[in-house]
């Protein structure tokens, strides 16, 4: 099952180069077949089974989020396999290799038999050999499976997607993933709800959402999590009003070891509800979550280059006028592209003037430097290669060499300003990008103000961020990703604050895609050092945290300490504790990433036994 997960793995690779010539959606399909066989999958149609829309529960119906059904375009279809394809592959192989291995019920007591796995996080970063992995298709089967852990005393962690940089969910002793509990069980038009099981992929959901009229109110990066994954890390998309997605939580099914399945909801347990909105998979595993969705609409996205001093001049009124704003640093250049959505009003259909340089035109600084440095043979290659894929095999040819990456953000910056101009297109569709290969990366968040007060410390942590890369020569390559979001009510939120105010996501990053080995290894010890001047020397002054998913535990004492202090100053550490304390005694949902971060003593054997 390993070696064949491992070509799986091969082949999806091979899949998102071809994906660059409109191959895609055929390879996609083939490798979810076969991803499904090669796990043993005994399910029809090869991978996870999916409830037919006519045999969806359907809403009630109602006026304030009646719309009519959105139905997709062949152009916009395949607008979205070029925006998914650089995941898709790998995602769908990954998943079907680790998560969606089908277990059967052991004989009477319901839990699903476990297997032992070797699974691999998105990123290539982290792996993990579990003993039991375990994968329930019912509500019941879950219960049962936590149930016996807790009585058992066994680690239980809830894996979704795998996409966390650093491996967040995986636990050696025993993972659950809700892969198999995948199905949108609800969605109401009346009060634009929608409830689904944990293990539903985003991007599904969103696919069922627009046959209603509604989408969620913000999307991600990546569209391939599973829900249960998308609010317990407190996953982001991009807009100064607009908060994390745990917001859009109005109420969770939690399965958890000591008190069994509770129902949670501001009107039910309203404490519990918001630590465990983002509860890290350390309060309980996420069966069932119902969100707050928003009009079906689509999107004017509007690209442009600017210099440092541009986006200054402009930033504060940027925030207020654009309903999503993202800015991508690219560092020893003096560029900034400047990425902003708005809603297009209903029957409005805005002007979109054709780019005045051809794809061929576009992509022609990064492939020409690439083919500067290769064989002929290898040359007549590179016309295939997407603007991420020529990233890739570019940093590859000399990734710690300063000097080097300088020139290919410079060929960065050049294929930008050859791709300013605008799109439209559905919010699930344009809100997405292509984030590049495996990578490491840290990203951070910190209070900026408020959106109609932004105190300008976004800017200026950008300034003294670029200035550290300058001084200490770090190879850092393109983009340095910068987000806002408004503040949630979730107290585990890096994001959390009052109504109104303002956060900015700030994300550096290196990569490992197309690297040897030792080239790996190498990446991996500069990341460290770029990421401990970032932790030591910017997040302290400017109260900044890291993403829950993007976080990595320091292997020094001191910095260990020293993160812990960070983070029990910034989240209500001890009241999350109290509430692990009390629904998983035995802690079996801990890991040592976790017990690390938030160190925690297990509750006496007396209350146990209460």
């Amino acid at each position: 099952m390993r070696r064949a997960a491992s070509l799986l793995l091969q082949k999806a690779a091979a899949a998102v180069r071809e994906s660059a010539t409109g191959r895609a959606a055929d390879g996609l399909a083939v490798l979810q077949r076969r991803a499904s066989a090669a796990a043993g999958g005994a399910r029809k149609g090869g991978g996870p089974v999916r409830r037919p829309a006519e045999q969806m529960h359907r809403g009630r119906g109602g006026a304030a989020f009646e719309a009519a059904p959105v139905v997709l375009t062949a152009e916009e279809l395949a607008a979205r396999e070029r925006t998914n394809y650089l995941l898709g592959a790998g995602l769908i192989a990954m998943s079907a290799y680790g998560y969606y291995i089908v277990s059967r019920p052991r004989g009477g007591d319901g839990v699903p038999t476990p297997s032992p796995e070797h699974l691999v996080n998105w990123s290539g970063t982290h792996e993990c050999q579990v003993q039991r992995f375990y994968q329930p298709e019912t509500l019941e089967q879950l219960e049962a499976t936590v149930k016996q852990a807790h009585t058992t005393g066994r680690k239980l962690r809830c894996v979704g997607s795998g996409l966390s940089p650093n491996g967040l969910a995986f636990s050696e002793d025993g993972m659950v993933s809700l892969g198999l509990m995948d199905k949108v069980l609800d969605i109401d038009t009346a009060s634009g709800q929608v409830r689904v099981q944990a293990g539903a992929r985003v991007q599904a959901v969103a696919d069922e959402l627009r046959g209603h009229g509604l989408t969620l109110q913000n999307y991600a990066s990546i569209r391939e999590q599973t829900v249960g994954g998308f609010i317990q890390v407190s996953a982001h998309g991009t807009g100064a009003a607009i908060p994390p997605a745990d917001e859009q939580v109005v109420a969770l099914k939690l399965v958890t070891p000591a008190l069994g399945t509770l129902e949670l909801s501001q009107d039910q347990d309203p404490e519990l509800f918001q630590l465990a909105k983002v509860g890290l998979g350390c309060l309980g595993v996420v069966a069932e979550v119902t969100l707050q969705c928003v009009p079906a609409h689509r999107l004017l996205e509007r690209t442009t280059v600017n210099t440092a001093r541009e986006v200054r001049k402009a930033h504060a009124q940027r925030l207020r006028d654009n309903k999503h704003l993202r800015y991508m640093w690219i560092p020893s250049t003096d560029t900034v592209v400047v990425v902003t959505c708005n809603e297009v009003a209903e029957g409005q259909e805005p002007a979109v003037p054709a780019s005045k340089y051809s794809e061929e035109q576009q992509l022609a600084p990064l492939r020409t430097l690439l083919r500067s440095r290769l064989s002929a043979e290898q040359a007549a290659e590179v016309g295939g290669l997407s603007a991420t894929q020529c990233r890739d095999r570019l940093l590859a040819l000399g990734p710690l060499d300063a000097a080097w990456v300088k020139r290919v953000n410079q060929a960065e910056a050049e294929h930008w300003r050859r791709c300013e101009g605008t799109r439209v297109g559905w919010s699930d569709e344009l809100l997405g990008f292509d984030c590049g290969g495996q990578q490491w990366v840290l990203e951070t968040a910190f209070p900026a103000g408020t959106i109609e007060a932004p105190d300008g410390r976004d800017l200026a942590y950008m300034d003294e961020l670029l200035r550290l890369v300058a001084s200490h020569n770090v190879p850092a390559p393109a983009p340095i990703e910068q987000r806002w979001t408004a503040g949630s009510s979730a107290g585990m939120s890096p994001a959390a604050g009052a109504p109104g105010s303002l956060h900015s996501w700030v994300g550096v990053i290196m990569y490992l895609a197309e690297l040897e080995p030792e080239q790996r290894q190498a990446v991996t010890k500069s990341f460290q050092q770029y990421a401990e001047l970032v932790e030591r020397q910017l997040m302290p002054k400017y109260g900044a945290v890291a993403h829950w998913a993007k976080i990595e535990v320091p292997s020094d004492p001191a910095q260990l300490a020293a993160m812990q202090q960070r983070l029990a100053s910034r989240y209500p550490v001890a009241a999350f504790n109290a509430a692990r304390r009390r629904l998983d005694p035995h802690n079996i949902l801990g890991s040592p990433m976790m017990d690390a971060l938030l160190p925690h003593t297990a509750a006496p054997a007396e209350a146990v036994a209460a």
